[in-house]
């Protein structure tokens, strides 16, 4: 039917309009009949929007006036007309599937430009031309900084999501693009809500925006029912096997907080039969898009994923979204759950809250302004009798037999009894699912609000005293009451308050207590450490306290930065040194010490540990014959210049032979001592002679 807000009463271009009605879209979405107002043509849009209202046609209705011609057609392709960006490869590549079929009338050719994928395919694409291109922002800067992209015909560029872009650190990336824009273009930005972020980068590359604003925050989703499951905190898994097998959704999503919940309870689903995939960031872009596409087409059921799931996605069949960890905020919550309940369908967002993170799932529903029941999860018989209403309602009872199937029908009453038959499917459509899980009775404690308040009893009539030590002397509780006590021969039940201050510390003992105090103290009034007590004739008189000093601020600094500091010297008084009045020490002529005219000493060149290689390499290699002498070289007296500098000539009368470094004989000698004979000696000049075979 067609009504007030039907593609054919609205004037559309037909391609497009013919690509609604073969799609099966007989009504507008709020949001879609917004933005093709024809008042709206060529102006930049701001619209907000809740999830899985259509915001993907409804861009793509926006910006189709822009980029394609009056009849209905696009030119051929060369540089892109449009630029759709999005936050997510599952999300710009699921945009790029809508925008085919929205566009296929016209001729549109479109490219996608995400990170994960093949960079010289994209290239290539984009080089023999398209008229849109679906980008994630990372990739699509690196394709302008290359040069394999041209944006000097772009006309229009879309900011799907932009709320979430932002809150992955994409500003920078954003901004880049925009400013490579033309200015004349057309700026839309998407998002489901309106930060001051948005705000502020709409008012920086928008033209006069008009504002479209289609949800509201005090209605929730009508499609989308909210459930708080209350589970005891070792019931968590059992819950979400429960809640799969109750609901039976022909797609259902668990959505966790991190990849290792995720690659556990993906193996835990798969471990009791569920068909499961995961999607998490650690996956390549090849593994999200094959298990994507195994929800699809219905070879998995669920798909264990973290938030990076949360915005976009679009499975057709998807009834059930359960959390199987509470999300950080009110707004991914909703996201989480705005993956069901799309285009009309319903849905149901299933929370599990364990008993530690009941007050944290009040306050997210409180947050996002959401009504949801309260119940616990689905036990084991409410599983089976589920399972049985829906074998009882199964389709297959309506529908008609063959002729071989009637056959062994009557082959299996003529040979067991219709109760044993009806038994035994029973039992093979039960093994067919997983068996449901045992979860224990779940027990809610009082609120913390509905608590009684701790009873705290009067201390009754007191006196004070002052003890002469405080937090400059590093005085605590801790050790002061066991001394008190044990000095004035009481107990800490006769101790009241202790108030230390800087310089003192008041105690507070019970009246009843004080004259046995007195007497066991002392007329003199001395504690253990040399502390002294003093008795005050009322209650001390605290002012404000400031912030506690820990122990640190008592510690002695490393280096002494207390000491004054050295007055500034006046400087028209010249040092000591340069006076006049200063006699000198002349130097004697000649002498050894006399400095004069020696020429100032250069220090040597220090010499690059690679040099000394390259020159232990030059060296030419010894060609003399095997045991003959070296050549001789001319050096300096007593040294080998073969050898290391230094190092003396062995051989020659006066000199001592060279050391030898495995000759470890020579060692320490204590005092009065003599040297222990070496045993095991191995090979090298201080083995044991060995006796000459005959």
């Amino acid at each position: 039917m067609a009504g007030a807000d039907s593609p054919e009463s609205r004037p559309m271009l037909q391609t497009l309009s013919d690509a609604l009605a073969k799609q099966g879209y007989n009504d507008l979405t709020p949001v879609q009949s917004a933005v093709t107002e024809p008042e709206l043509e060529g102006q930049d849009l701001l619209v907000s929007a809740q999830t899985g209202s259509g915001k993907t046609v409804g861009f793509g209705l926006a910006i189709g006036p822009t980029i394609i011609n009056d009849d209905g057609s696009l030119d051929a392709a060369s540089y892109p007309l449009a630029l759709i960006i999005a936050p997510t490869r599952e999300l710009a590549l699921q945009v790029k599937r809508e925008l085919q079929w929205l566009y296929a009338g016209a001729g549109a050719t479109l490219a996608s430009c995400v990170g994960g994928m093949d960079f010289r395919d994209e290239r290539r694409s984009l080089e023999r031309g398209a008229h849109i291109v679906v980008a994630t922002p990372g990739r699509l800067r690196d394709h302008i900084m290359r040069g394999t992209i041209n944006l000097n015909e772009i006309k229009a560029v879309v900011l799907d999501e932009a709320d979430e872009m932002l809150d992955l650190g994409f500003r920078e990336d954003l901004e880049f693009i925009l400013d490579q824009a033309p200015e004349t273009r057309r700026t839309l930005l998407f998002s489901a809500t309106v930060p001051p972020m948005i705000a502020t980068l709409a008012k920086s590359y928008q033209r006069d925006a008009v504002r479209i604003k289609t949800t509201t925050k005090e209605s929730q989703h009508a499609d989308i029912e909210y459930r708080a499951l209350s589970v005891a905190n070792h019931d968590i898994d059992a819950s979400i096997i429960n809640t799969l097998r109750f609901y039976d959704a022909p797609n259902a999503i668990v959505f966790a907080n991190t990849r290792a919940m995720v690659t556990r309870l993906t193996t835990r689903l798969s471990n009791r039969g569920f068909s499961v995939v995961a999607l998490s960031g650690e996956l390549t872009q090849s593994e999200r898009s094959n298990a994507l596409q195994a929800m699809r087409d219905g070879r998995a059921r669920v798909c264990v994923a973290t938030d990076v799931a949360a915005r976009g996605i679009d499975l057709p069949n998807l009834e059930l979204v359960i959390h199987a960890e509470l999300p950080t905020n009110a707004e991914t919550l909703l996201h989480r759950s705005g993956r069901t309940g799309r285009a009309g369908r319903k849905g149901i967002s299933a929370m599990i809250v364990p008993a530690k993170m009941k007050r944290r799932g009040e306050n997210l529903l409180k947050w996002g302004k959401l009504s949801a029941t309260w119940a616990t999860p689905p036990t084991a018989d409410d599983v089976t009798k589920k399972d049985e209403e829906r074998l009882l309602t199964d389709p297959v009872w309506s529908e008609d037999f063959n002729e071989d199937e009637q056959a062994f029908a009557q082959r299996l009453l003529a040979e067991h009894a219709p109760e044993k038959i009806a038994a035994a499917y029973l039992r093979l459509y039960a093994g067919k699912q997983s068996a449901p899980e045992f979860i224990s009775e779940y027990k809610d404690g009082p609120a913390a609000k509905e608590r009684k308040p701790r009873e705290t009893k009067s201390f009754g009539p007191s006196k004070w005293f002052s003890v002469d030590v405080g937090r400059e002397g590093k005085a605590e509780a801790r050790w002061l009451l066991p001394m008190i006590c044990k000095a004035g021969g009481i107990t800490k039940n006769e101790i009241g308050a202790i108030r230390i201050q800087p310089n003192e510390t008041f105690v507070e003992i019970a009246e009843p207590a004080v004259n046995g105090f007195l007497k066991s103290v002392g007329k003199d009034m001395q504690l253990e450490n040399q502390a002294s007590l003093r008795a005050l004739d009322g209650p001390p008189q605290l002012g404000e306290r400031g912030p506690r000093k820990t122990k640190r601020d008592y510690d002695k600094p490393k280096r002494d930065y207390d000491k004054p500091k050295r007055a500034p010297r006046d400087q028209s008084t010249p040092p000591p040194s340069r006076q006049q009045d200063v006699a000198t020490i002349q130097p004697i002529p000649g002498a050894a010490d006399d400095t004069s005219n020696r020429k100032p000493r250069s220090k040597p060149a220090r010499r690059d540990h690679g040099d000394a290689l390259v020159e232990k390499r030059a060296k030419p290699p010894h060609t003399g014959k095997p045991g003959g002498k070296k050549p001789s070289q001319k050096g300096k007296s007593g040294y080998n210049s073969d050898t290391k500098p230094g190092k003396p000539r062995a051989g020659k009368s006066g000199e001592k032979p060279p050391g030898n470094a495995k000759d470890t004989s020579k060692r320490f000698t204590p005092p009065g001592g003599k040297p222990k004979p070496r045993k095991g000696l191995g090979k090298g000049g201080n083995a044991t002679p060995r006796r000459k075979s005959k």
